[in-house]
């Protein structure tokens, strides 16, 4: 399960905004806000927050996703 309100904080802790994530995902903030708390699977949120580091455990990232990963 994904773990939005621990997401948020991570974010929180680095300034990144749910809008910043939008634009970098090239997707729109509802969408955004969506995945975080795992209501979406929008993937190209999920790649943003991997890349700027977010812990792939809070992300709950789909299989494919995982490959090369690690859980910690």
């Amino acid at each position: 399960m994904r773990q939005g309100r621990k997401i948020r904080a991570w974010m929180l802790e680095r300034d990144l905004t749910v809008a910043e994530v939008a634009r970098r995902a090239g997707a729109r903030e509802s969408h955004t806000s969506e995945t975080l708390h795992g209501k979406r699977q929008h993937r190209r949120v999920l790649q943003v927050l991997v890349d700027a580091g977010c812990p792939v455990r809070l992300l709950d990232l789909p299989e494919d996703m995982m490959k090369g990963k690690e859980a910690a």
